[in-house]
């Protein structure tokens, strides 16, 4: 992968930035994977094993089950091991784990428990894969770089959501379900292949184990250092009521969809392309934004479009169901990669490096919790007291929780330097170097 000449690079400082290339190859190749299996997993549970409304909010609730298990050490681990390591080995399990429902139902045994241990197991893995490379990216690019390298890791998570959705429909009509699954496992092949070919290490250095303090100590300095930072703060006080409220209808949409608004998986997969437009657009539009409006504000501007664009799902009937939901899919998408860029840019410039495994991993564990208590709820509350109902419910506490944005320092944010200056004294009190990569 040779650096294109001057006169002929794309806009932008990392396209001759080698490792960073290979980074985003092998993200960008699971992401249209791991989009088919999004949608063809409960689809077996839907179609093939004819799981019921519960049932298939309880995979949801296993995906993301390693999150409240295995976030906090999963931290740890990551500041301690060499990170390319460990997502290679994330990739490379995933698709072994992911193999194995094709395969069952090929032998014509496979189950709705399969279907929980894959979902486990491909959750905790893919837990330490997030985990780790949104550590590693800060070795890989200067500060200056972090929002621009985010922009375009998440603009091919945004492309993934645009083209995966639509052709994972096409896959699981013309294939089955099961069988669709097994382009996931191939591309997690791939993605591990491409991070091979990263050069630069970032290997931890020696510690002998008396000078290596307790995975305790390591978690709740990790813990105490991101519920005291102002601005991680603010992030975890919006975003675990937004996953609480979003993934009680999240959990049984699939279900809503085919049962009671009898769209095809074809279909479904379509609306989810042409709403996932938003999801490029926001990722796109990211850096721009923070710029021109303030980074903060630009947080609260993308949040409020998300959880307001959530209302149209439970409204969505007759002539207008299609228009509504894609309406609320390209909202929705649109907050999170535009918030997921500015937010975590502005995390990894401002917390040093060698904490930025744990910070990540004890802000996931309190925010993601809330996914599987949600899904939980969802499939519950779908189940007794119907799923549209239950929809409109999850929609506006989803479009609620954006007001304690309104009440936390982000507004005062307009540039990183104003972040730096806010955890200042966080840092100097933790004896940390603040936003040196």
């Amino acid at each position: 992968m040779r650096a294109l000449p001057t006169r002929l690079r794309p806009r932008g400082v990392l396209w001759p930035n080698r490792d960073f290339l290979w980074l985003w190859t092998a993200q960008t190749v699971s992401q249209f994977g791991s989009e088919i299996t999004g949608l063809a997993l409960p689809l077996v549970a839907i179609l093939v094993l004819e799981a019921s409304t519960f049932e298939v909010a309880v995979l949801a609730v296993v995906d993301w089950l390693p999150f409240v298990l295995f976030s906090l050490i999963a931290g740890v681990w990551v500041d301690r091991l060499p990170r390319r390591l460990i997502l290679i080995a994330a990739d490379w399990g995933r698709a072994i784990a992911l193999g194995t429902i094709p395969l069952a139902y090929l032998l014509d045994v496979l189950t709705l428990g399969q279907l929980y241990v894959v979902g486990l197991t491909v959750g905790t893995l893919t837990l330490f894969f997030e985990l780790s490379y949104q550590s590693y990216l800060p070795s890989l690019v200067n500060r200056e770089e972090l929002s621009e390298g985010n922009s375009k890791l998440e603009i091919s998570r945004s492309g993934a959501q645009v083209a995966g959705p639509g052709l994972a429909g096409l896959l699981v009509s013309a294939l089955t379900a099961p069988y669709a699954i097994l382009f996931d496992a191939i591309s997690f092949v791939a993605s591990g292949l491409s991070l091979l070919r990263i050069r630069h290490r970032a290997e931890k250095p020696v510690q002998h184990d008396h000078q290596r303090p307790s995975f305790r100590t390591e978690i709740s300095e990790g813990l105490r250092y991101t519920l005291r930072n102002p601005i991680q703060r603010a992030f975890i006080v919006f975003v675990a009521p937004m996953n609480l409220f979003s993934n009680m209808l999240f959990a049984i949409y699939l279900v809503y969809a085919v049962r009671v608004l009898d769209l095809t998986p074809t279909l479904i997969g379509i609306i989810f392309s042409i709403g996932s437009v938003g999801s490029l657009i926001g990722a796109l539009t990211a850096n721009r934004s923070a710029r021109r409006f303030g980074i903060g504000r630009s947080l609260i501007v993308a949040a409020t479009i998300g959880g307001c664009g959530m209302l149209f799902i439970p409204l969505a009937t007759g002539d207008l169901v299609i228009p509504f939901l894609v309406l609320a899919s390209f909202a929705y998408g649109f907050f999170v990669l535009n918030y997921f860029v500015t937010g975590v840019s502005l995390v990894q410039a401002t917390t040093p490096d060698h904490l930025l495994g744990r910070t990540n991993a004890s802000r996931r564990f309190v925010v993601q919790s809330m996914i599987p208590v949600g899904a939980l709820l969802g499939g519950a509350l779908g189940t007794v007291i119907g799923l549209r109902p239950t929809i409109a419910i999850g929609a506006v506490g989803a479009a609620l929780s954006v007001v304690t944005l309104f009440l936390s320092p982000l507004p005062r944010i307009r540039v990183t330097a104003d972040a730096d200056e806010l955890v200042r004294p966080l840092n100097e009190r933790f004896a940390l170097s603040a936003g040196s990569p």
